[in-house]
């Protein structure tokens, strides 16, 4: 079973995904600020990560280079998903090491076939 981090402080954003992703594929952890994402990601070494950027305690941009920049968990796969679409949001993400960047609203038909395709 893949392990997969969602990091969000949005409970609506945390349910709506948790139903997308309820499968036995996946094992669905959840953390609302981003001292707790760094936390979890150490204990339990997930698969992947979905990523806000907007969370309190540390942005999802910190968390995100953070993981990136220790040899423990700089190959977990990295997705931010935000509602932030201003000039340099996507650029910071990517320097932060982020692989993908979804911007919210998003399908998550859509976010489902991309994590499929990434934790297959």
């Amino acid at each position: 079973m893949k392990k997969i981090i969602l990091a969000d402080d949005d409970p609506a954003i945390r349910m709506l995904v948790n139903a997308t992703l309820r499968s036995d594929e996946y094992e669905l952890l959840e953390a609302s600020d981003g001292e707790e994402t760094l936390a979890l990601a150490h204990s339990v070494h997930p698969d992947l990560i979905l990523l806000d950027v907007a969370m309190p305690k540390l942005d999802g941009f910190q968390v995100c280079k953070r993981l990136k920049e220790d040899p423990d968990t700089r190959g977990i796969y990295i997705i931010m998903l935000t509602a932030r679409v201003q000039d340099g949001d996507r650029q910071r993400g990517e320097e932060a090491g982020a692989d993908e960047y979804f911007t919210k609203p998003f399908s998550p038909l859509a976010l489902l076939d991309r994590i499929s395709a990434v934790l297959a």
